[in-house]
This record gives C-alpha cells, structure tokens and sequence, in this order.
C-alpha cells in the first residue's frame, strides 16, 4: 500500500484501460487466495481493530460529504499506509474477523478513492477504487464490490468514457452484487448505471434503470440493515443523478424538476459539496433553457453553499458558471458581473 501511495503521488493521467475487469474465475477465487496468504505481520487483529477502521472510515466519509475530497484526504491515505495496512497483514483472530477486516479496509480505501475523485486526482482515485474492489473480492462482499463498481461507473462517466461506464455499471448489478443489497443500495447502483446507460445513447434502457432505482428506493425501510456506506442516499441523492440523467438524454424541463427536487430535500449543512454541486448544475440548466437571470439567483446559492468546501467538483461548477456567463461579462448586467466575481474569488480560493 506504501508503494502504491507513491505512484499515486506521481499524479499518472487517467488509465481507461485499467478499468478491464477480471474475469469471473478470479472473483471466485479471491476468498480462498485471502484466506492461504501467509501474515506479513505479527499484529493480532480482532473486533478492536475492525471497529476502529470503519469508525474512521465513516468519520472521513462524512468530512468528505461536508468538506469536500480536497479537504483532509491526506490523513486519511496516511491511516491506510500506517494502520490499516498493518491489519491487513497481520494474524487474524477468526476467519470470520478476516473477512470483516478485509470488507473494512475495502472500505477505507474505497472513501480514500472518492476523496480523491472529488479532488479531480483521477487516477489516483482509480487505482484506490481498483484496490477497494480487490479487498472487496477477498472478503466475498457481493454488495460492496458492487458498490466501488457503481463509483468507478460515476467516475467514468463524468471524464466521458461511457463504453466503459455501462460495463462497470452493468457489472454492479450482476449476480448477488445486486441481490444481496439492501433495496436503498439497489437504487444506487441502479440510478448510476441510468446514467451511464444515458451517456452511452441507450435512452430506452436508461429509463428502465431508473424507474427501477425509483422503485428500489421506495421499498428501502427504515428498519434495513443497511451499511454505513450508504447512509448519505436518500430522495436528494436520487433525484440529483435522476436529474443528471434526464439532462443527459435532453429533457432540460425533466432535469431542472429533479434538480429543483434534490435541493428542496437534502440537508445542506450535512451534504454542503453536494448542495453546492447540484445548484451549480441546476442553475446550468436555468440557463441552457434561457433564464439566466434565474440561473444567478441559483448560482449565488451554489457560491454561498461552498463556503468551506474544497471540493474539485465544486470547483468545476464555479469555472462552468464563468463559461456559460462569459459572453455577458461586458454587457453591463450587474446580477452576472456579481456571480462571474464571486466565482473568480472561490476559483482563487480552491487552486
């Protein structure tokens, strides 16, 4: 892990090719492979040290949905090389703790990963959710596997490789990655692979995918046992990515709904990069539809939401604020002079 947090530092450009999955026989064996590897440490590990990675897990997932993956990411990737690492290699209590440890380090690694994502490191991010996915596999946790494949699906699809995007969606929800889900992870999977499916030109089966998603969300209960990975998806979440998706597929009015939907539900103090994220794309929308005065108004939420993020994604929604207002910047409107000065000052701010 040392090693491979180097080559992440070298700042490599992102590798399409290294999305190829491996074939079904090595999924298969990853378990038993796990289990026959010999310690590389003496280090004891029990229910201690799996509780303390996966407190430390949700504590950054959390920094990361307030702050931004920019914002700490570091401490992290240092947890991993320093602690997590060392549990990973050493002298399991059970057979039962070192598939509950493997899942937890999957896990840190798969939150360093998004963190790294929404920094705009993308091949670091890359090569983490490809490391998750690897512990993952050993553990035989169908769920999580499914659920660093979704994100590797999210993060294709936004750098523009949808061909990739569908297959690692599709992969997701194969076999009992989606089966052994609890339904609100279904809806993830499900409304990541609409995009993905919208991106790649396939509106007929994208629709499906989120009537799907919509229809496994709906049957998610309070009562689940749901892991913590997915404590941040609720009705604002799948209405931003049903948002993003309709966009996608040209229905402008569908996208600014959803848009409007996720503001209105979300808890902003809680998901502060997200909210900022989700109104500088619906403010996009205003103004592709021709409002641009509704757009600024939007756009003012958006700037007002970063204050404290560091976040590469809300980065890019205050760069595409200045693009889309560029053509007015001499024009003598005072509300887009504003926002395009506002967004100058936060695009200084997160260099």
């Amino acid at each position: 892990m040392d090693l491979e947090r180097r080559r992440l530092l070298a700042g490599a450009a992102y590798s399409v090719g290294g999305l190829v999955l491996p074939g079904q026989r090595w999924w298969d064996e990853a378990p038993q492979r796990a289990k026959s590897r010999s310690a590389a440490t003496s280090r004891r590990v029990g229910a201690a040290e799996v509780s303390a990675v996966r407190e430390m897990t949700e504590f950054f997932s959390r920094r990361d949905q307030r702050h931004g993956g920019m914002d700490g990411r570091t401490a992290l990737y240092q947890y991993l090389v320093d602690d997590v690492a060392r549990y990973v290699g050493g002298v399991f209590t059970s057979d039962d703790t070192r598939r509950a440890l493997l899942a937890a380090a999957s896990e840190a690694v798969y939150v360093a990963g998004w963190m790294s994502f929404d920094a705009s490191h993308h091949e670091g991010a890359r090569r983490y959710f490809t490391m998750a996915l690897k512990l993952a596999a050993e553990a035989d946790d169908a769920p999580l596997a499914g659920h660093i494949l979704r994100a590797m699906a999210h993060q294709a699809t936004d750098l523009g490789h949808p061909r990739a995007a569908v297959d690692l969606a599709t992969a997701s929800v194969e076999r009992k990655r989606y089966t052994l889900a609890t339904p609100r992870e279904r809806a993830l999977l499900g409304v990541v692979q609409a995009r993905s499916l919208a991106a790649d030109g396939q509106k007929r089966a994208a629709i499906a995918a989120l009537l799907r998603a919509e229809d496994d969300l709906a049957a998610a209960d309070a009562d689940d046992d749901d892991p913590s990975r997915v404590w941040f998806f609720q009705r604002a979440s799948l209405a931003h990515e049903t948002a993003r998706t309709l966009w996608t597929l040209g229905d402008l009015d569908g996208a600014l709904r959803e848009f409007n939907n996720s503001v209105l539900t979300r808890k902003a103090d809680t998901f502060s990069r997200t909210h900022a994220v989700t109104l500088g794309y619906m403010g996009t929308v205003q103004a592709r539809k021709g409002n641009v005065e509704a757009a600024c108004h939007t756009w003012a939420q958006a700037l007002d939401a970063m204050e404290g993020v560091q976040s590469g994604r809300a980065r890019e929604a205050a760069v595409n604020m200045r693009r889309v207002l560029s053509p007015f910047r001499n024009r003598g409107i005072s509300v887009a002079a504003e926002i395009d000065e506002r967004a100058k000052a936060v695009l200084e701010r997160v260099a």
